[in-house]
């Protein structure tokens, strides 16, 4: 099942780099996912519906990876250093705050989006990780 889900979010990956119809920025040097692209695809998703699918493979790929994450974390012998008050919940609203974090400071064609995605929606659920 692991497996699985590491092959969803390759392939959530790679169909974000390889729209025809919508065109996505391009990936960071490192090949990660930037926070230039996923703003593109989700500027393009309302009236695209290439762009719209590939940004539910992506955030279902992430939001699904994040929460094996905190499920493995949970099974281990230190179950007591993590917990959420809220559950996990990603929507066009948690993903819009975490790209703004990446500030005009940044360099958004090189800034990874995935790490800021999940760093906020660990945020929002309120979670504890000691």
């Amino acid at each position: 099942m692991r497996a699985f889900r590491v092959y969803t979010s390759c392939a959530a990956a790679i169909v974000l780099f390889n729209v025809p119809m919508a065109r996505a920025a391009s990936s960071t040097s490192q090949g990660k996912i930037s926070v230039t692209q996923v703003q593109s695809m989700l500027d393009q998703a309302a009236a695209n519906a290439t762009a719209r699918q590939v940004m539910t493979a992506y955030l279902a790929g992430v939001g699904e990876t994040a929460g094996v994450l905190m499920d493995q974390a949970k099974g281990k012998s230190q179950a007591s250093r993590l917990s959420c008050k809220r559950r996990l919940a990603l929507d066009e609203a948690l993903v819009q705050a975490a790209l703004a974090r990446a500030n005009a400071a940044d360099n958004a064609a090189e800034t990874p989006a995935t790490p800021l995605i999940v760093s906020e929606l660990l945020k929002r659920a309120e979670c504890d990780i000691r």
